[in-house]
């Protein structure tokens, strides 16, 4: 199942998402790669502990929480805090499976399984060159690469 959402963000929301975003301390990806991962994963991520990842990350979960067709779809019980990546210079992350169970890096003792993962879009199609998302399934491989503000839910 692959479902895209529309307009889970408005273009001006995107907007300030993104300046929000573009101004925090991005690190090496690989900071929450697990084994398969890691070998994988050639980005960069903001740190899930900074201001920037918390308030967007809320306004994330929030909008989602707000969205009948992605409730109707994915029927969340928790929604896991999102990781916000970016790519440059032939960043990648090559071919892997999410993770089936995710914890929260504070060192909790609550795991989450995760059965669908989501990417919201936050750069418009024709502002950058590749980076496809490419979802390995049952009919074969999808590429999607969807206008900002968008979303596609899939299995993980």
């Amino acid at each position: 199942m692959l479902l895209q959402i529309p307009e889970v963000f408005s273009k001006a929301e995107v907007k300030a998402l993104r300046e929000r975003l573009d101004a925090g301390p991005w690190v090496d990806g690989n900071v929450t790669s697990g084994h398969q991962s890691a070998t994988a994963k050639r980005n960069q991520q903001l740190p899930e502990d900074s201001v920037a990842a918390k308030e967007v990350s809320a306004l994330v979960v929030q909008a989602l929480n707000a969205n009948p067709m992605f409730v109707a779809a994915a029927l969340p019980h928790t929604i896991f805090p999102p990781l916000f990546n970016r790519y440059e210079g032939g960043g990648e992350f090559g071919l892997h499976v999410d993770n089936a169970i995710r914890q929260s890096r504070d060192g909790g003792t609550v795991r989450i399984r995760s059965d669908l993962s989501a990417t919201l879009f936050l750069s418009e199609p024709e502002d950058y060159d590749g980076g496809e998302l490419i979802i390995e399934e049952m009919y074969g491989a999808q590429s999607i690469k969807l206008p900002a503000g968008d979303l596609v839910l899939y299995p993980s």
